[in-house]
């Protein structure tokens, strides 16, 4: 992999093949539909230039929710009534969790709805491309615990690839990498944005590890605003939210 040289199209070959391939992302299908009661939700995969190659921004959750505590993910939440669903949403999620300056991002493409029926989200992943990178900085501190941008290299690298089996009985894909292990829904989505760039590199999937789940907080007082990932203690997670089948494509945008 180079260190990310733009194309003459302006972009990296990479994210010209994901873009390419995202009507048909390699996603396992699972059952279930959105209902009335579904949040709409979005998160943001943000690739970037950054001082170690091409890397993708992810959060890490902070240690003190109620669900999902200590989880990484992509930065992103639940549709404010009346923006930009899907793109303003994980835009302004981006801001406020991790100090993106929306000016700065070249959307590229929505990918296909993906429902998360444990928690009944619908999430609809934003790919773009970080024209302008700042140096990222953490929201609030009761959400967030810190922001990475982790090189891709690293999450390619064989050596950081294994699966995770739950508590609950849910095994699938993780990283190691940025002292984060990265699983479930956020996992599940990486691997399969990093095979549609072409990026994945042959991993050993016998590696099975046992995930390490820290003690929800019990504050009543304390609220997680994004229950992107399914929620393990009455199922098992899924690898990755299903496809709702709208056979919609993705929504392209053109670069600011």
């Amino acid at each position: 992999m180079s260190a990310a040289t733009p194309t003459p199209a302006g972009l990296p070959d990479y994210l010209q093949r994901l873009v390419a391939a995202a009507g048909d992302l390699p996603l396992p299908r699972r059952h279930g539909r959105p209902g009335a009661t579904t949040r709409r939700s979005a998160v943001l995969i943000l690739f970037g230039a950054g001082p170690a190659g091409p890397d993708v921004l992810l959060i890490e959750k902070s240690h003190q929710l109620r669900s999902h505590a200590g989880q990484p993910a992509f930065p992103g939440g639940g549709a404010d009534p009346g923006e930009d669903y899907p793109v303003g949403t994980a835009l302004r999620e981006a801001h406020e969790e991790a100090g993106v300056e929306p000016d700065g991002v070249r959307v590229l493409a929505t990918l296909p709805e993906l429902f998360l029926g444990p928690s009944d989200n619908l999430v609809v992943p934003v790919v773009g491309w970080w024209d302008d990178p700042r140096e990222v900085t953490t929201g609030d501190p009761r959400e967030v615990a810190r922001v990475a941008r982790v090189p891709l290299v690293e999450l390619v690298d064989p050596a950081n690839r294994f699966r995770v089996r739950h508590p609950s009985g849910y095994v699938g894909p993780a990283f190691g990498v940025a002292d984060m292990v990265v699983w479930g829904f956020t996992a599940g989505l990486l691997d399969a944005v990093l095979e549609a760039a072409g990026l994945n590199r042959p991993w050993d999937d016998r590696d099975v590890r046992p995930l390490a789940v820290p003690p929800a907080a019990t504050d009543p007082a304390l609220e997680d605003e994004e229950p992107l990932d399914a929620d393990v203690a009455d199922r098992a997670a899924p690898t990755v939210a299903e496809d709702t089948g709208s056979g919609r494509a993705p929504r392209t945008v053109v670069g600011r």
